[in-house]
């Protein structure tokens, strides 16, 4: 794989989506949940893309299970949650795994690309968050204590 475009996930609907969709914008791809100390993120999530969805850039949620249960819900208990607490508009994937085996390949192929602290791979909690430039390529990595609007600057590099 030499992009994220060669990869697609599903909808909080169920529908597959090809993230070739998304080419030419620039891309924060985020695990989410939304019983997290972090899930206020979501707000700030949601202002980023608002601000900045005009000129390119587009904010993907991957709800994920993996850190203390914090994502329980259903897929439409997710967007439920997501609409009626922060008016979350942009797109939402179906619940996933970005680690271990049963990881999504998307993530396999984000955490292999942009590594974490002192070079690992496995994400540490909810919300950290992947900068994808314009030709799908991984170009920065956050950890969960990065609030969205400490990103704007970066992103606004890739626009």
């Amino acid at each position: 794989m030499t992009s994220v475009y060669d990869f697609s996930a599903k909808t909080l609907e169920g529908d597959e989506i090809p993230l070739s969709n998304f080419r030419g914008q620039v891309l924060l791809i985020v695990n989410t949940a939304s019983k997290c100390g972090f899930t206020p993120q979501y707000e700030g999530l949601e202002k980023l893309y608002e601000k900045l969805h005009g000129e390119g850039l587009t904010v993907l949620g991957f709800p994920c299970n993996q850190f203390g249960s914090q994502e329980p819900g259903s897929e439409s208990e997710i967007g439920a949650f997501c609409q009626k607490n922060y008016g979350v508009s942009f797109p939402m994937f179906a619940k996933i795994d970005v680690n271990g085996d049963n990881a999504h390949p998307l993530y396999k192929y984000l955490k292999k690309e942009e590594k974490g602290v002192l070079g690992t791979q496995a994400i540490k909690w909810n919300f950290t968050k992947f900068l994808i430039d314009k030709d799908g390529n991984p170009v920065e990595r956050y950890g969960s204590t990065t609030k969205p609007e400490d990103i704007e600057g970066d992103i606004r590099k890739l626009l």
